[in-house]
């Protein structure tokens, strides 16, 4: 299937993998690049530059297929050094970057002069239009019912995914609720040109997170997530367990009064014991209501190419069925 997100980026499938926290590392982008998808070492999950130089190295012995690095700019005082994990990714020869969170105009320059291209991720059709008119080459259209932020308009792919395309002259991913080869017929139809998968990826073999963490996804039916930290409008998509409980009595009781200090416990530092210990009740942690849609942990390949089947099935029987003759 050739679209102009296999073309901008070199790959076989238009499907990508999103940045995921204590998941993105070699081992998941090489699985999903090698599966002619397009993988993402998350670039902050590397303590330093120097880590991610590393990891990128790592991820290069065991692909010679495309792959990129997520980076999120974060709106906080003690900021990551940015321009060293910039330079890590130019010098690893890394072609594909999905930059999140803060504007990344600044950095802009320095990724296009070494031939990286920049995918942004958003959640409204303004944030598309601005990471558009600042030189972005694509966006990852993220639709209310994804995992991590899903910003604080709630609109769901089924209106922002057409709005996304009566808009932007840029290609778009989708993002959201991603799971098969329904989803990439449906995306495609919405006007995207490919889509973005975080949640799905997490259960495969390849993922490098504790058993605990697939089971639990697949355990999970699409009623089994929650809105935290809408108060502090840093609003997250998580699984609930007993910790997003306890989370969630604290907003209800301290009402406009939450400050993030009052929730640590729950939302910091929590992912490597959740990700590589499997404690599934130690805090908060991302998870999309894709859940609902997951009922097994295939390989990536085995994922990625039943979706690319299935899709092709859809569109070639199913879709052409309805046309009259």
């Amino acid at each position: 299937m050739k679209t102009k997100i296999t073309e901008l980026f070199g790959i076989e499938h238009p499907i990508i993998q999103g940045g995921m926290h204590h998941v993105g590392y070699a081992e998941m982008a090489a699985a999903v690049s090698n599966a002619g998808g397009l993988g993402m070492i998350t670039g902050l999950t590397q303590r330093s530059a120097d880590d991610l130089a590393r990891e990128i190295a790592r991820c290069r012995e065991m692909t010679d297929k495309p792959f990129g690095v997520n980076l999120t700019f974060l709106p906080i005082i003690n900021t990551p050094d940015y321009p060293a994990y910039i330079r890590a990714i130019v010098d690893g020869g890394v072609k594909a970057v999905e930059t999140a969170g803060n504007n990344p105009q600044k950095y802009l320059p320095l990724l296009h002069e070494a031939g990286v291209k920049v995918i942004h991720k958003c959640t409204s059709v303004r944030h598309a239009l601005k990471a558009q008119s600042i030189g972005c080459d694509a966006v990852s259209v993220d639709g209310f019912e994804c995992a991590g932020h899903p910003g604080e308009d709630d609109v769901p792919n089924f209106i922002l995914l057409p709005r996304a395309a009566d808009e932007l002259e840029i290609p778009f991913v989708a993002s959201g609720g991603m799971a098969d080869g329904r989803s990439l017929v449906a995306a495609l139809a919405l006007g995207a040109q490919g889509i973005n998968m975080g949640t799905r990826f997490i259960a495969t073999k390849e993922a490098p997170v504790h058993e605990n963490v697939k089971q639990a996804i697949v355990a999970a039916s699409e009623l089994d997530t929650r809105l935290v930290m809408r108060g502090l409008r840093n609003t997250e998509r998580v699984l609930r367990n007993a910790a997003v409980d306890r989370l969630m009595e604290k907003e209800r009781a301290l009402g406009a009064a939450l400050k993030f200090e009052d929730i640590i416990e729950e939302v910091a530092g929590v992912y490597p014991r959740i990700m590589k210990e499997g404690d599934m009740e130690t805090g908060a942690w991302s998870c999309g209501m894709v859940a609902g849609l997951i009922h097994d942990i295939p390989t990536v390949r085995e994922l990625i190419e039943r979706i690319m089947a299935e899709a092709n099935s859809i569109i070639r029987e199913r879709l052409a069925g309805f046309l009259a003759n």
